[in-house]
């Protein structure tokens, strides 16, 4: 098990079980995109090339493959599924745009919780889909075509300032800031992810999540929603964001409706103390639904 984990003891229930889970390769999942196809025809189509296809119990629109590279599949040629890790679809799943709504995807490039925002809408309304990356946009772009997404704008900017200006809206129905972190709870999938781990990352880091977390609760409307997560277990990432947001901004932590076991947010950690209302956010571990370490949580614009 990788040694930076290690200065997670203290807050994970069964050490055991969590540093077995870590240990075990990630299965791989897809998302049926409904915007084109059901999840019977997607699993009728994997049955006819020889590929295992079954449901997962937590997501009707998830289903576990036992093929290394689903993506090369005609399902996804055609645009029926997205290759998607299990607890990447939760974000989406917490913020529940309506269709109609004008939503923010704030970092969303390559695009899997962007399209997956688009089929929760049904292409209707408005998503504005932003990464400051233009080489990640091309991947964010491609992905939009092939799901049939349409209506997706897509645009290149650090969302810390992010203008509404251009966009002729007053302001985002909700949004999403599925903010860059030092993915620890990637190592499943990606054994490599910590090898330049270093604690100057996190405190460089958590500046840049807190400035694009309050620049999203500033340009979502009053009683809008803002869901923010990370695919980190670092507290300097998760729960300390939370904390300086809820200092700085008009919002609140509101309790979240998940499909999966989680565990909640941490009220302390190395001597400080966050905001009570911390504990409404989630922490997913890899032994509680067999999924790659996830955060996140709900906040409500206003207040």
């Amino acid at each position: 098990m990788h040694e930076v984990l290690e200065r997670y003891r203290p807050i994970v229930d069964d050490w055991a079980a969590f540093t077995a889970a870590v240990e075990r390769p990630l299965g791989k999942t897809v998302r049926v995109n409904t915007l084109k196809a059901d999840v019977d025809r997607v699993r009728a189509a994997f049955e006819e090339a020889g590929v295992d296809a079954e449901p997962v119990d937590w997501n009707d629109r998830l289903l576990a493959v036992d093929t290394d590279s689903p993506g090369s599949t005609w399902p996804a040629f055609h645009g029926w599924i997205h290759t998607q890790e299990a607890v990447s679809t939760l974000p989406p799943i917490a913020l529940d745009p309506a269709p109609g709504e004008v939503v923010w995807d704030a970092c969303a490039a390559p695009g899997s919780k962007a399209t997956q925002l688009a089929a929760l809408m049904e292409d209707r309304g408005r998503l504005v889909a932003n990464d400051r990356s233009m080489g990640r946009l091309s991947a964010l772009r491609f992905n939009a075509e092939r799901l049939g997404v349409t209506n997706a704008i897509v645009t290149n900017r650090d969302a810390r300032n992010y203008s509404l200006s251009p966009l002729d809206v007053d302001a985002f129905d909700c949004a999403l800031v599925d903010a860059p972190c030092s993915g620890e709870g990637t190592l499943r999938k990606n054994p490599a992810a910590l090898d330049e781990w270093s604690e100057s990352f996190l405190e460089d880091i958590a500046g840049v999540q807190t400035g694009i977390l309050r620049r999203a609760i500033q340009a979502t409307a009053p009683g809008g929603r803002v869901v923010y997560s990370t695919c980190t277990y670092a507290p300097e990432e998760n729960e300390a964001v939370l904390d300086a947001v809820l200092d700085a901004e008009e919002c609140r932590i509101v309790e979240q409706e998940l499909p999966i076991e989680t565990r909640p947010g941490v009220t302390a950690w190395e001597g400080q103390e966050f905001d009570p209302s911390i504990e409404r956010a989630a922490r997913v571990y890899p032994h509680l639904e067999d999924t790659g370490g996830f955060f996140l949580a709900t906040l409500e614009v206003g207040g």
